[in-house]
């Protein structure tokens, strides 16, 4: 008996954005490397493959406490950077502290604080491009600097290294 010839046609490529904004992800262990970015979209807001000091922690909800972003160690003065292509929808202090936010395509904002900018709102950037530059100062942080690193759509706060995860393809049979 020979085996079963499927069209290509007949086949259908589901590609499952687990570890996109959106779907829940495990967080990254506290004082270890995350995975490299995937070629594309987004990639680290400071130079190499920064360490994590401190993961996301969703709130159960929205008044709730927890960690709405990533804590990434840093060195002070050292550049920050867009995290992906879009605009400077903020850049200035937010009780008492300098943050500047990039508005993304999809509803998707980032959030990198402490930054003296060197940016201004209405801005265009690019993946990479640099926003400002990295202070001391953010609560917890085992070195000199930390960047805190937050992604929101809408009003929901997502895991931010949740952006530098590879899609999952998986193919489906066709029924």
């Amino acid at each position: 008996m020979s085996p079963r010839r499927v069209p290509l046609a007949a086949l259908v490529v589901a590609v499952l954005l687990t570890g996109l904004p959106g779907a829940s992800a495990a967080p990254t262990a506290a004082s270890t490397p995350a995975p490299a970015p995937a070629a594309g979209l987004w990639g680290w807001p400071l130079p190499g493959t920064p360490t994590v000091g401190r993961p996301f922690d969703a709130p159960a909800t929205p008044y709730a406490a927890g960690h709405r972003g990533v804590d990434l160690t840093g060195a002070m003065d050292g550049q920050v950077l867009s995290a992906g292509d879009g605009v400077v929808a903020f850049a200035g202090m937010v009780a008492g502290r300098p943050v500047v936010s990039v508005d993304h395509a999809d509803g998707l904002r980032t959030t990198y604080e402490p930054v003296t900018a060197g940016v201004a709102a209405g801005q265009s950037v690019a993946r990479g491009s640099p926003l400002g530059v990295l202070m001391a100062g953010h609560a917890g942080c085992p070195v000199d600097a930390c960047l805190h690193w937050g992604l929101r759509r809408g009003e929901t706060y997502l895991d931010p290294l949740a952006l530098l995860r590879p899609p999952r393809v998986r193919l489906l049979p066709w029924h």
